[in-house]
């Protein structure tokens, strides 16, 4: 991936999980809600107010409809801002 992010915004890309229901059907990613968990991919240098807390390969947690999301290389990744990342998931 070539591609390096300004300020404090993180290049993601987001996970999708398939989900069984109780019954043993399973459900594809792209049957449920957008997802919420992430994998970080590239962090930019932050600014002077803002500390990157965020680092790659880090998996987390974001907003809903946070991010805008780009096409590189037939892969889809989101771009966000640093505060749109709620939690680190260890």
């Amino acid at each position: 991936m070539k591609i390096k992010p300004l300020a404090d915004r993180v290049v993601i890309k987001m996970l999708e999980a398939e989900e069984t229901t109780k019954s043993g059907i399973v459900l594809p990613g792209s049957a449920k809600e957008k997802p919420q968990m992430a994998e970080v991919k590239a962090v930019g240098p932050g600014t002077d107010e803002v500390k990157m807390e965020v680092k790659k390969g880090d998996k987390v947690l974001i907003s809903k409809y946070a991010g805008t999301e780009v096409k590189i290389d037939g892969e889809e990744y989101t771009i966000v801002k640093q505060g749109d990342i709620l939690a680190i998931v260890e």
